[in-house]
């Protein structure tokens, strides 16, 4: 299981903000996304944060008392995010979701370029592949 690759698995087309974009305009590409949450990329692709649901839904409700908000990514996104290689093991990413927060890591190349993103579902996918798979041959023989 450890030769089933991250870029095998990963979401290449996935939503991805800026810094200077709107917390409000943010929050309709999340939900029209269905995604939990995406990667803050620059001009050049390199991702530079995460904004997650709860980053809006923490800035949403604030702006909610206020009756205001000017926000925009940048003032609430996570600065470091945790991503991951493309040669990255699925089992490895799958230990590291059970333990880490993230349930979307970004998908880097060696420059830091975004590729896509790996969630929690595409691994559980993989997994659930490779076990049919390997249930299915080891039966075959019966």
């Amino acid at each position: 299981m450890q030769s089933i690759k991250v870029a095998d698995y990963l979401n290449h087309r996935p939503v991805t903000f800026t810094v200077e974009m709107r917390i409000e305009s943010a929050v309709e590409k999340l939900l029209q996304s269905a995604q939990s949450g995406g990667p803050v990329i620059d001009s050049n692709k390199r991702v530079v944060g995460f904004l997650s649901e709860q980053d809006c839904l923490r800035k949403m409700l604030e702006a909610t008392y206020q009756n205001e908000s000017h926000s925009v990514v940048g003032d609430v996104m996570s600065a470091n995010p945790v991503c991951v290689s493309p040669n990255d093991s699925i089992v490895q990413i799958a230990d590291k979701m059970t333990i880490d927060k993230p349930k979307v890591y970004p998908v880097v190349d060696d420059d830091g370029r975004l590729m896509g993103v790996i969630s929690r579902a595409n691994v559980l996918l993989a997994i659930d592949k490779h076990l049919h798979d390997a249930y299915t041959s080891g039966h075959r023989y019966v």
